[in-house]
């Protein structure tokens, strides 16, 4: 949601644009002066020349990114002819889609219920055996990932918020086995629970990645509201961080901090805000899409061990306007983003594309945006972003998470009332 700046903004970003130049905090904590490209309109440009596919006012106009490619990459159109069919619709508020082998896709809708679409679009009944969920504000059944071995065990893991008696509620994990006919899940238990609970209902985060390895990646947001944001800082907290567990829900071996006194042995990360997006690129490098402050979603890198910066290191604002307090854009022993959005898109979901069916995409990442109503694709090359490209705008739908199917197309689901399952694939007859 956008909201109006304050004349000090404005004025700033007045200045700005008369100037030509921009105030940055480098890595020494100093200001330094950044000319800012223009292309023969006096319009930002890109460092090959190109105009960028952002054109929008940015919601902190003063902040400028610490490297060119950081943020407003050149626009770029997809070559592959694609067509998108509606597999189903009448889904309350799905919030993630897993492929099956067969074809058919496992689908979580946010009020709790697990139900399977079959690849003719056949909406099954709810799969009986999902423990209860606190669907609240941001809250409910959130996440769905395969076993490794789902070929052969036949299970499946989620994320959910869990309700907590008085203490509030935290982002939980649970396994279940699938049951040969497909209605119900038997051998059911919570393998991770998030401490500490909280009486709240934004920012539970709660994307599942299974890396090369087989172990487990979940990502949990900080909760939003300024009492417990901090906690994104602190070792002895999950909040705000991306963790590294066995298949059993357990500390994976070798995680960072296990032996730092106080620290939480599940932690491989800190310092993020609401990470919904989780992906493994080809290489087996794991990418993260942070959903930041207004003016502030930023894809990351992730390596064990490193400190993303929320809430002392950040692009953006408060969604009042007002500057996020104490932070600055970069500074020593945080890591910059690769890239970052402003105005934000509101990430959710994110997958690269490994498949056949559109050779072109093969290596670009798809991230699902909430705001911004759109499917936006990602040309990196040598660790930056080249390209951003938004796909399914006219949909006019918030595109809440992207998987690629086992037949190279890619599976989406929107986040509305009457939420829908699509499938991208390439356009019948196409040459």
């Amino acid at each position: 949601m956008q909201h109006p700046t304050t004349q000090r903004r404005l004025a700033s970003a007045t200045a700005v644009l008369l100037l030509g130049l921009g105030v940055a905090c480098n890595r020494a904590g100093q200001e330094q002066r950044v000319q800012a490209p223009k292309d023969p309109t006096g319009q930002p440009t890109t460092p090959n020349g190109l105009p960028p596919l952002e054109t929008r006012t940015a919601n902190a106009p003063e902040q400028r990114p610490t490297f060119p490619e950081q943020t407003r990459a050149r626009g770029m159109r997809s070559g592959p002819a694609f067509e998108v069919t509606v597999l189903a619709r009448g889904l309350k508020n799905p919030w993630a889609v897993e492929p099956l082998p067969n074809g058919d896709v496992l689908i979580t809708e946010k009020p709790g219920t697990l139900r399977i679409v079959s690849a003719a679009g056949q909406v099954g009944d709810p799969i009986t055996g999902v423990p209860a969920v606190y669907a609240t504000g941001q809250g409910g059944l959130l996440d769905v990932a395969l076993s490794p071995a789902f070929g052969t065990d036949q299970t499946i893991y989620w994320s959910f918020s869990e309700p907590r008696g008085a203490t509030g509620n935290a982002t939980s994990v649970a396994k279940g086995v699938l049951s040969a006919d497909r209605r119900s899940l038997g051998q059911v238990r919570v393998i991770f629970r998030a401490l500490p609970a909280y009486n709240g209902d934004l920012h539970y985060g709660s994307r599942l990645a299974f890396g090369p390895d087989g172990l487990l990646f979940l990502s949990l947001g900080e909760r939003s509201d300024l009492e417990i944001r901090p906690q994104a800082q602190q070792l002895d907290s999950h909040m705000g961080k991306i963790l590294r567990l066995a298949p059993d829900g357990q500390p994976a071996a070798g995680n960072p901090f296990a032996r730092q006194a106080g620290a939480r042995p599940e932690i491989w990360t800190m310092g993020h805000r609401n990470v919904q997006s989780l992906a493994f690129d080809a290489q087996g490098q794991l990418w993260s899409v942070d959903m930041g402050p207004q003016g502030g979603d930023e894809l990351n890198r992730i390596e064990g061990g490193k400190n993303y910066g929320w809430p002392v290191v950040t692009f953006g604002e408060e969604y009042s306007g007002a500057p996020v307090p104490d932070a600055v854009t970069t500074q020593p022993n945080y890591v910059d983003p690769v890239y970052y959005w402003d105005p934000v898109i509101a990430p959710s979901g994110a997958q690269f594309y490994t498949g056949d069916a559109f050779p072109d995409w093969r290596g670009n990442l798809f991230v699902g945006a909430l705001k911004d109503r759109a499917l936006v694709r990602l040309r990196l090359e040598g660790g930056r972003v080249t390209g951003e490209e938004r796909l399914l705008t006219d949909r006019k739908q918030r595109i809440r998470d992207v998987r690629q199917g086992p037949d190279g197309a890619l599976y989406v689901v929107t986040d509305e009332a009457n939420g829908e399952v699509w499938k991208i694939a390439p356009r019948a007859g196409r040459p």
